[in-house]
């Protein structure tokens, strides 16, 4: 029987979902950046800054950005944290995704071997090309919903942490305040895919991304999915009530 998944609100076969998904991000990743300033009026930076944060790291270790793309939490880690010797890779399913942030990093002087560097590679969060317990820090944001089968994610990201190793997600979520549900529902479906029609001549890509949003797991049950891979102190805090939501989880 073929494993089917979901690709928004369209049912497919999970190889082909991992195939649209490179697509998408394919098309978008000149104007991805752009767009994320627009669609959220640049509140996304507001919440990437909250995530990074967040982390108060306080020694040398090696962070592992899946979902990465054009690089902007890889960044934000980097500026935050310069008296760390920190390892940082960013993984990512679309080369279009990785050549942006690469040529970012090259832009910013963040390229892997020019100081605090950033090493890029393509992989699939399903299959991260990584060994078992070689990273201190997972970082997955705004990525795990594109995810073909999230529980492999989860399993990968915990083999690929070390003991007492973290878990972080930053991921759009369930809105918790029902006055601010249907603005939001109104904005999402019938403003988004507008302006990406208008910015970046993709409204099927941007139809996608909010459907997507609608179909992940509320806060609960993401929480209980990190739980049954092994992760434990599992907690999450809402930003912006619930529009988006940070999930943390230990090794």
């Amino acid at each position: 029987m073929t494993d089917q998944t979901h690709f928004g609100f369209e049912t497919v076969s999970a190889f082909e979902k991992t195939r649209r998904v490179k697509d998408v991000f394919r098309r978008v990743a000149q104007k991805y950046d752009l767009m994320n300033d627009l669609m959220s009026l640049g509140i996304h930076r507001l919440w990437k800054n909250h995530l990074v944060w967040d982390l108060n790291l306080t020694q040398n270790a090696h962070v592992l950005d899946v979902a990465g793309g054009t690089g902007d939490i890889a960044f934000r880690i980097a500026k935050t944290y310069p008296h760390l010797n920190l390892q940082i890779t960013v993984c990512d399913l679309t080369p279009a995704m990785v050549e942006v942030g690469r040529d970012r990093a090259i832009n910013q002087g963040l390229l892997s071997g020019e100081g605090h560097g950033i090493e890029w590679v393509c992989g699939n969060a399903e299959k991260l090309p990584l060994p078992d317990k070689s990273v201190d820090l997972y970082i997955i944001a705004y990525g795990l919903r594109n995810v073909t089968h999230i529980d492999k994610a989860l399993f990968e990201a915990f083999r690929v942490l070390k003991p007492n190793g973290k878990f972080v997600c930053l991921e759009f979520s369930r809105v918790t305040l029902p006055p601010l549900e249907k603005v939001y529902e109104f904005y999402s479906f019938h403003l988004l895919p507008a302006l990406g029609d208008y910015v970046a001549n993709d409204r099927a890509a941007y139809q996608y991304l909010v459907e997507s949003i609608r179909q992940f797991p509320d806060q609960e049950t993401l929480a209980d999915m990190i739980k049954s891979v092994g992760f434990k102190s599992v907690n999450w805090k809402n930003l912006c009530k619930g529009v988006s939501c940070i999930h943390t989880g230990i090794k």
